[in-house]
């Protein structure tokens, strides 16, 4: 059964030669789109002979969709540019995609995520599981421009072996992305009539930390791990507040245009 790896990139540089390597001998066809890229992220896909496509943002379940579609393999990997495959999970993989007595369609994968160089297994990032491998029309992305989901209404299967997510390789690449992700989603919740209030701001975040680096020993992954914690809290914080000023300005325009209308 042909595989066919789909991801969608921009800028990937630094990560995407790893990500790759980790799926060159599994993939049958690697099929990337991009969303404008200035870096040699293209240069790098085709090396590895991969189909590459540029288009505008459409926000990540849409980006998604487009390249699954373009996909022809029976079998879809869909990963990310900051995912590395382990060994252990690409033998998996080949025993579930060769076996053609197999009926399960739908697969999520843990993805043990390495942050700032390391491995952190405490604090909610070692197991997080994520739908990675499925058949293709078995399902599809969402629209949701950040946090999208894969709806289907198939049975969802589990596979234990890893995927390393490469989430951040520094401190300015944490924040290089934080502005990004933070206003969309904003921009999501804004879309979706989600209100905001101060315990948003206020309260939420501080338990986020407390969850994270206390309730699921966080702590136990060093000063990474009391980091991260601490970042994930302000990324809370700073994405309610955006969506409050989505609130404020829309409420400033609306009362502007009132008053040129009388």
């Amino acid at each position: 059964m042909k595989i066919s790896v789909a991801m969608i990139t921009f800028n990937e540089e630094k990560i995407l030669r790893k990500t790759l390597e980790s799926v060159k001998d599994l993939a049958d066809e690697i099929v990337i789109v991009d969303s404008g890229s200035t870096d040699s992220t293209e240069a790098i896909a085709k090396e590895f002979g991969a189909r590459f496509y540029t288009e505008s943002w459409k926000g990540y379940g849409p980006q998604r969709n487009s390249a699954i579609e373009k996909c022809s393999g029976n079998w879809i990997l869909n990963i990310d540019a900051d995912e590395e495959i382990s060994d252990k999970l690409k033998i998996k993989i080949e025993e579930i995609t060769r076996d053609e007595s197999n009926t399960k369609e739908i697969f999520k994968i843990n993805r043990l995520s390495v942050c700032f160089g390391k491995e952190l297994k405490h604090g909610g990032w070692g197991t997080s599981y994520a739908i990675r491998l499925f058949k293709k029309g078995s399902g599809k992305f969402n629209d949701n421009t950040v946090h999208e989901a894969f709806e289907t209404n198939k049975e969802i299967h589990k596979i234990k072996e890893d995927i390393f997510h490469h989430s951040y390789l520094t401190m300015e690449d944490y924040f290089n992305r934080f502005n990004r992700y933070t206003t969309e989603g904003a921009k999501d919740y804004y879309k979706k009539g989600k209100k905001v209030n101060v315990f948003d701001i206020v309260i939420n975040p501080f338990y986020k930390f407390l969850r994270m680096y206390i309730f699921r020993l966080g702590f136990l992954d060093g000063v990474e791990g009391f980091v991260i914690a601490s970042t994930s809290s302000l990324y809370s914080m700073i994405k309610y507040f955006k969506l409050r000023e989505m609130y404020k300005n829309d409420s400033y325009l609306q009362e502007n245009s009132n008053s040129k209308n009388r």
